[in-house]
């Protein structure tokens, strides 16, 4: 496992990032994206049908993007069957493994900001009301639902080591490892790592 000063072996083609809700994986993959010049596939958008409805084609369309050549997307949906389609074809994945003070800030500012601002996500949908961040089902309650996952990822990332051992996986622990990180890849390929103006939706 790599970490933030450690050099890639190879400008990568396909890219996951990982982390919990809140850490920033969604911006990740759009710098990711314009670093290298792949494609991101939003996959929220891909899962989430009108009225929060799980789409039924999402798995195809999920082997569809996977079987490209050139792609970055969250590491998300590994429940529904996404593992066993990503992870086979990637190389990298960042790890988002930030500290829980970072990840809890950050869910909390953009969940208030969505649901004061309605704001316009996937298919029509606009986020919950803010009084659902006080129920107890973790399915309506984001906050909740980041508590129980909090400590997925490194759960799980001894089993993707063993079943995956062609993934190269940089664990970057604070959002400033990132940055030093992403510098460090711009000035290889000679691009910006400028971070893109912030939307209320990213995750």
């Amino acid at each position: 496992m790599l970490h933030a000063d450690d050099r890639l072996p190879d400008a990568p083609a396909r890219v996951l990032v990982a982390g919990v809700t809140g850490s920033g994986k969604t911006t990740m993959s759009r710098r990711v994206a314009a670093l290298w010049g792949l494609r991101h596939v939003e996959i929220d958008a891909l899962f989430h049908g009108p009225g929060w409805t799980p789409r039924e084609s999402f798995l195809d369309d999920v082997r569809a993007f996977a079987a490209e050549d050139r792609w970055v997307t969250e590491w998300q949906y590994t429940s529904k069957g996404t593992d066993g389609i990503l992870a086979p074809r990637a190389e990298l994945v960042l790890w988002l493994d930030y500290p829980y003070r970072v990840v809890r800030f950050r869910l909390l500012r953009r969940t208030l900001g969505r649901s004061i601002a309605r704001t316009r996500l996937w298919n029509g949908n606009r986020e919950k009301p803010i009084w659902r961040m006080f129920s107890g089902d973790p399915d309506e309650n984001i906050l909740l639902w980041q508590t129980t996952t909090l400590h997925k990822w490194a759960e799980r990332m001894p089993d993707v080591v063993e079943h995956h051992p062609h993934l190269t996986i940089v664990r970057l622990r604070h959002p400033k490892e990132t940055e030093r990180w992403l510098r460090a890849q711009a000035e290889a390929s000679g691009v910006s790592t400028a971070p893109p103006k912030r939307r209320s939706r990213d995750r």
